[in-house]
């Protein structure tokens, strides 16, 4: 249960929900900056199988005494390997029902969904930014080049990190989005981290999502 603000109870929202608005089709950016030659995108050897079984030995086996933390707001994700360290906002949906994107005006900012899971329960948390702005490269621009093994830490408020290590990373199109493979529940404290990619047009905007799927590996 987290708070509003008269200090009363506010239930969060059930995962289902959420789960339901990402199927709509998740869009940070609806028209990116296109920054040539344009950002990287996930190789295939990234992937990770459609097959549950596969996808669960892709995974990282987490230490057996690792329990999982409780609800807390984010304060910061961290991407070593593409040099990302950016502080995190929480956000809630637009007028449409879409999970709201951070302001585009700063390039580097993320968003977590704050009636979401957060990094560190069991689910799968989801932390969102722009791959570029009309200046030009944002937070997440270099998601498509992380590799399986790379780790993502993530400081919360209540002072705990949430280390995740990364098991795939695809780009999937935001007209046929696998929402269930997403946001599902692996029984683990899972990460979602999303951005805008795939093919780009002025019009439309960016055409897919990269996702980069981690599990929670340690916490400090």
């Amino acid at each position: 249960m987290t708070e509003d603000e008269t200090g009363q109870p506010r239930k969060r929202s059930p995962w289902g929900v959420l789960a339901l608005v990402m199927l709509t089709g998740l869009a940070m950016i609806r028209n990116g900056a296109n920054v040539e030659p344009g950002p990287p995108q996930p190789a295939a050897a990234a992937a990770v199988s459609a097959t549950s079984d596969s996808a669960a030995t892709a995974a990282p086996v987490p230490p057996a005494d690792l329990e999982a933390l409780e609800h807390s707001t984010v304060e910061r994700i961290r991407i070593p390997s593409i040099n990302v360290d950016a502080p995190v906002m929480s956000v809630g949906l637009d007028a449409e029902g879409w999970i709201d994107a951070p302001p585009p005006q700063d390039p580097n900012l993320a968003g977590w969904y704050l009636n979401g899971i957060a990094p560190g329960q069991r689910g799968s948390a989801v932390i969102v930014g722009h791959v570029d702005n009309a200046q030009g490269p944002a937070v997440f621009y270099g998601l498509g080049s992380v590799r399986k093994g790379s780790q993502i830490e993530v400081s919360r408020y209540d002072g705990r990190t949430a280390v995740f290590e990364v098991y795939g990373v695809e780009v999937f199109s935001k007209h046929d989005f696998p929402g269930a493979r997403v946001y599902g529940d692996t029984g683990h404290p899972e990460l979602r981290v999303i951005t805008c990619g795939g093919g780009y047009s002025k019009a439309r905007g960016y055409d897919g999502n990269v996702v980069v799927f981690a599990r929670m590996v340690d916490t400090r």
